[in-house]
């Protein structure tokens, strides 16, 4: 009861914001699940190129996201540069079909991730913007939750439509264009945002005055986010390692599913306790369970070890990728959110550009498994400096007490 009492608080443009990520995340998994392989078999790329691709497409997403907050708390309009990005990106996915070779591969992945990055800052803002107070948690987590709906239907989309077209890549892709448009007319038609974001005072969020708003406590968590960004590199790995088990080629997106699936049911249930439970202790819990991801997709690959890794894997993002946006929220001023979420998206770009090179790199040189190791070993690292840091604020609390 009390589960369907906080889903009736949430406002109708939260769950249409929901709806958007859900269309435009089913049509981009339907690429991003086979990209890996189409890049490897018929464009012929190596795997530092997909490690360059993935890592560069993501960072571009995330580093975009700074200019396009900026700008949002300077408009004071969030759905406008929303709508822009979510356009941008849907009409990026025809390119993918035509292309010829991993140039013209990477120019749509960055064009298509620039897309994500105008929308990502607005749209997390917008969410914050409309969530009732004590619920932003559970906002975040329901709008995550959509999300990856889309992003485990994409991937299943995909393998009924690789069988059905017997491994015609660039047939899917085409396919992948109708929700991703389907996103824009929703976000078009279906989100009203807050009447305070029209004819709101302008003010110049990268102003020395206001960047001093912006607190320690929100500093931290953007700094956090960053080392957890260094302990994940890209789930196109994860659909490698998938491929390596063994897996026929038209089945290899499940595992985006099974991860994506997880992550869908874990997201909302994670966010709403995220508004009741101490933060650094949820952060941990996702650090314990990406290692624990790691060490399992380490293993010799079988069908067993990588539905066990990749499951541990969607945990984890279920648990912290709601939690974190939250953090972002509770720690800035309301009216400087699209600046707070550009800033913690711009460092966590450059750890995923980092992480993503660094892990096709070892990839190629020393094998999958170690590259798992790393990344569970940076997990690790990520989990003694929350330790430390909750120590470190103990020891000073009782000093001051």
């Amino acid at each position: 009861m009390d589960k369907k009492r906080s889903l009736k608080q949430i406002p109708v443009s939260i769950w249409a914001l929901g709806m958007v990520s859900l269309f435009m995340d089913i049509s981009s998994e339907m690429i991003h699940s086979l990209l890996p392989l189409f890049l490897i078999g018929p464009l012929g790329a190596s795997t530092l190129m997909v490690g360059l691709i993935e890592g560069l497409g993501l960072a571009t997403a995330l580093i975009v996201k700074i200019f396009s907050g900026v700008l949002s708390d300077y408009l004071g309009k969030r759905k406008a540069l929303a709508l822009f990005g979510y356009t941008l990106g849907a009409l990026t996915k025809p390119l993918f079909a035509i292309a010829q070779t991993s140039g013209l591969v990477l120019l749509a992945r960055l064009m298509d991730r620039v897309g994500k990055g105008v929308r990502g800052a607005p749209r997390d803002a917008l969410v914050a913007d409309l969530a009732p107070e004590g619920f932003r948690g559970a906002a975040f987590g329901l709008r995550q939750s959509l999300d990856t709906v889309g992003a485990f239907l994409g991937p299943l989309l995909a393998v009924g439509l690789m069988l059905f077209w017997n491994n015609d890549f660039r047939a899917v892709f085409w396919v992948a264009l109708v929700p991703g448009m389907l996103a824009v007319f929703l976000l078009l038609f279906g989100v009203r945002e807050p009447k305070r974001h029209r004819g709101a005072k302008r003010i110049n969020p990268v102003s020395f005055i206001n960047l001093k708003r912006l607190s320690v406590s929100y500093w931290w968590v953007v700094s956090i986010g960053a080392v957890f960004m260094l302990a994940r590199f890209s789930e196109a790995f994860l659909v490698l390692r998938a491929n390596q088990g063994g897996i026929p080629i038209a089945y290899v997106p499940l595992a985006m599913v099974g991860m994506s699936l997880v992550y869908s049911l874990s997201a909302y249930p994670f966010g709403r306790l995220s508004d009741r439970m101490n933060h650094t202790l949820l952060l941990s819990l996702g650090l314990i369970v990406l290692t624990a991801s790691d060490l399992v997709l380490a293993l010799n690959p079988n069908w067993l070890t990588i539905a066990v890794g990749v499951s541990l894997w969607g945990l984890h993002m279920g648990i912290t990728q709601g939690l974190f946006a939250t953090m972002v929220a509770d720690t800035a001023p309301d009216d400087l959110w699209g600046t707070a979420y550009g800033f913690f998206n711009l460092a966590s770009g450059i750890a995923m550009l980092i992480a993503s090179a660094v892990a096709g790199l070892l990839w190629s040189s020393f094998g999958a498994s170690f590259t798992f190791y790393v990344g569970g070993f940076f997990a690790v690292l990520a989990l003694l400096g929350l330790i430390l840091k909750e120590w470190f604020m103990g020891r000073t609390l009782k000093n001051f007490s």
